[in-house]
């Protein structure tokens, strides 16, 4: 069984906007899927949508195959997500918060307690808590609101760009969180990116989507295999007019297109 099917899916707003066109995807039970696309391409949208936040125009979606238009509260039993906001509550500890979140999911203590010291271990979260949690840095604090939506242990978790605006190291610390909740735990992990290296390396599964639908669905493998020799990176330290910069090489007639990464 596939942890979500997506078909034809499609969402506009009242203001007329079409956020979503006719998406479809499938994500496999277990894997890594990442959504991968620049901003205003859809991808919060999506995650709104699968998370039950948010209604779609038409279409069909089914979550570990319950449905999402009549079958909400089976999928939320079964699911976690991690917003690109931390969630966590700076007047409470790590634990504390960890126990929150527990009491959300109406887990009981011995329950709790057990989960808790096997998160904080896993996510290497032990010697931060003597430390108050506004001390924390942004890569220890997304670390623990990853934890704490862990505590209810989910089918599927949801990441929605999880290691935006952190340094590189963070980021890799959290790439390390997210392969060892698919090792550990089974979760199958469904994220969303802007990130092409983090979707290379942590993915079973990409999918490329912009404007509403998607581009193409593969492994990260295949889609190397189809694109190497079509894309080039270069990396420039401190450039002198970067939009200038920009202008030119979009201006060259063999560029179908070019993105800044920052």
């Amino acid at each position: 069984m596939e942890a979500i099917l997506v078909t034809n899916l499609s969402k506009q707003y009242a203001s007329g906007k079409k956020a979503l066109d006719n998406l479809s995807l499938s994500v496999s039970t277990g894997e890594i899927f990442s959504l991968l696309g620049p901003n205003g391409a859809g991808k919060s949208t999506l995650i709104n949508i699968l998370t039950t936040f948010l209604k779609p125009t038409s279409g069909r979606v089914s979550i570990l195959g319950h449905d999402v238009h009549t079958e909400q509260n089976s999928i939320r039993a079964n699911i976690s997500c991690v917003a690109q906001k931390v969630s966590i509550d700076n007047h409470l500890s790590l634990r504390e918060n960890m126990l929150f979140q527990s009491r959300l999911y109406k887990l009981d203590s011995m329950t709790a307690n057990k989960r808790m010291e096997i998160l904080i271990a896993t996510f290497g979260l032990k010697k931060y808590e003597k430390h108050k949690v506004t001390a924390y840095s942004g890569g220890i604090k997304r670390r623990l609101d990853v934890a704490m939506s862990m505590m209810s242990y989910p089918k599927i978790l949801f990441l929605d760009e999880p290691t935006v605006g952190m340094d590189i190291e963070s980021r890799k610390a959290m790439w390390e969180v997210v392969k060892t909740i698919k090792t550990e735990f089974g979760t199958t992990i469904f994220l969303t990116t802007h990130y092409l290296d983090e979707a290379e390396m942590l993915s079973d599964t990409v999918c490329i989507m912009d404007n509403g639908h998607e581009l193409v669905q593969d492994t990260p493998e295949h889609l190397r295999e189809h694109t190497h020799k079509n894309i080039v990176r270069i990396n420039l330290d401190n450039p002198k007019r970067p939009q200038e910069l920009i202008t030119q090489i979009s201006s060259l007639p063999f560029i179908k297109g070019i993105r800044q990464e920052q």
